[in-house]
């Protein structure tokens, strides 16, 4: 992974939180279990065994994603600059054609979700918004490039 890792503060401790538990967490009990399944006896009939070497495996796979992703991570530092939208930002925008009104925070694409109001800046949507300004209209392209739809900027938050 040599691209780099947008990430805010939070994120980026929440990454090394995650990190911290599977090592000295996750990684000592999942070899506690593995030992103990040996211990049942015939390994090429252990399913205790079995599922806990997949589990030991998923968790090793996960610890070399999370040290490939800090390594590479960009702190973003939350902007001064209260003018123009850029990643670490929250926004306060209308849907156009909806009439509602939403608030999103623009983070990098590991620390996206949803439902959590957290969009990243590579989507259609945080793409439409970095480098806006309050009270401006921008057009968001769907990824299916068939529709569109325009927001307006209402506040930075």
């Amino acid at each position: 992974m040599s691209e780099k890792v947008i990430l805010t503060e939070e994120g980026y401790q929440e990454l090394l939180k995650r990190l911290d538990d599977l090592k000295f967490k996750k990684r000592p009990e999942i070899t506690e279990r593995i030992k103990i399944a040996r211990d049942f006896g015939d390994l090429s009939e252990n399913a205790e065994y079995d599922a806990a070497k997949n589990e030991q495996a998923r968790i090793e796979g996960e610890i070399v994603e999370l040290e490939a992703k800090l390594k590479v991570a960009e702190i973003i530092k939350h902007s001064e600059d209260k003018d123009i939208i850029s990643v670490g930002m929250k926004v306060k925008i209308l849907d156009l054609e909806l009439g509602e009104e939403e608030v999103y925070e623009i983070v990098g694409t590991t620390e996206a979700n949803i439902a959590e109001g957290r969009i990243s800046n590579e989507c259609p949507l945080g793409k439409a918004l970095v480098g806006g300004k309050v009270g401006t209209s921008v057009t968001v392209q769907t990824p299916s490039k068939e529709d569109e739809y325009q927001i307006k900027i209402l506040e930075i938050l």
